[in-house]
């Protein structure tokens, strides 16, 4: 698998990941929450609101993998965005301490795949120059 195909999944995976978790948020409140099922009407709807906002996140993800080629932009500042999700679960298992273990392999994807997306971030955009270069030729000198 190229680099580009890699990535390009990667970007539907977010989206769609994050498009249905923020919809299950929106519809379900508290009760998709792990340990959270009798949290209290306000944090119901916090989550609920936070969960339309984490739809709308995955709608980006969708959006930039609609284009050719994906934006190494958007890929970065979207994985910046998800890589900040994980910085305030480790703020809040410092301040708070250990959350559900469901939470902490959350964490752990969090955590682990900011890495991969920026290493891949550009990759498309560098598939589509090449393809370009080959069909041209190089550059006049």
């Amino acid at each position: 698998m190229t680099k580009a195909k890699a990535l390009r999944g990667l970007v539907l995976t977010m989206g769609y990941a994050c498009l249905a978790i923020g919809l299950g948020h929106v519809l379900l409140g508290n009760a998709v929450v792990p340990g959270a099922e009798d949290a209290g009407a306000t944090m119901d709807s916090l989550g609920r609101f936070f969960g339309a906002v984490f739809a709308g996140y995955g709608l980006a993800w969708l959006l930039a993998a609609r284009r050719s080629p994906i934006p190494a932009y958007a890929v970065r500042w979207l994985t910046a965005v998800f890589l900040l999700g994980a910085v305030g679960r480790l703020l809040s298992l410092a301040a708070e301490g250990r959350p559900h273990g469901f939470q902490l392999v959350l964490t752990g994807i969090e955590l682990a795949l900011p890495p991969v997306l920026f290493w891949l971030a550009d990759a498309d955009e560098k598939a589509v120059a090449a393809g370009a270069a080959r069909i041209t030729g190089p550059a006049p000198v």
